[in-house]
């Protein structure tokens, strides 16, 4: 009785440590050594299957201070996501990307209907009424993502032990995403660190206007 006892014990601590995955730690730095926030890490499985459908979740794009908060966005294809006005000024926010194409006309407040971005992709969002104002959500085909903050670190948690693809993605990426990609083998440990390092381009951004920070105005 003792050892069938020791047995299903052990047989239940190996499903349980089976059921809590593996992580990815990742870390991106740029080609001077400086640590790159805002970068979308992404693992696809090896062989291109995603044995689990995880449900996708709502998420928020802010407008504070005439400026997208956050900047940068990951979410799932089939996200529905927010974009709340908190400025006292009207916003008019809008997409051209052939990821999802849409326009929220000028608002104050939070819109009654949220915008779901179904297909994977990059978008870049951008207020009609504030040229400066530029924000990008980021629509992954996988559900095994993050963002690196300003260390530059972020961390996949939760993942099957299997082998990944993976890849990066930032908004002045200099080439293409795709050349980018490592392939990681975390089929043998429960925890693995991959490291890039990448060119930026210089951020081009329109300078803000000062008339645009005067009280009542547009």
């Amino acid at each position: 009785m003792q050892s069938l006892g020791f047995a299903a014990l052990v047989a239940l601590f190996a499903a349980h440590a089976a059921g809590q995955g593996i992580e990815i730690a990742a870390s991106v730095s740029n080609d001077k050594g400086l640590p790159v926030a805002d970068a979308i890490v992404v693992a696809v499985p090896a062989d291109g299957v995603i044995r689990s459908s995880p449900r996708a979740r709502e998420a928020s794009v802010d407008q504070v201070n005439k400026e997208f908060e956050p900047r940068v966005t990951a979410v799932l294809a089939g996200t529905s996501v927010t974009f709340p006005n908190h400025d006292d000024v009207r916003h008019h926010v809008y997409s051209f990307s052939p990821a999802k194409r849409f326009e929220l006309p000028l608002y104050a407040g939070v819109p009654s209907q949220p915008v779901t971005f179904d297909r994977p992709g990059v978008v870049v969002l951008g207020c009609n009424i504030h040229d400066w104002m530029v924000g990008y959500i980021y629509v992954s085909d996988s559900p095994y993502f993050a963002k690196t903050g300003k260390d530059g670190k972020a961390l996949l948690i939760d993942l099957p032990q299997r082998a990944y693809v993976v890849r990066v993605w930032h908004p002045q990426l200099e080439g293409s995403e795709d050349a980018t990609k490592k392939n990681v083998d975390a089929s043998r440990s429960r925890s693995v660190e991959v490291a890039w390092v990448i060119k930026l381009k210089p951020e081009a951004r329109i300078r803000r206007a000062p008339i645009a920070d005067r009280p009542g105005r547009y």
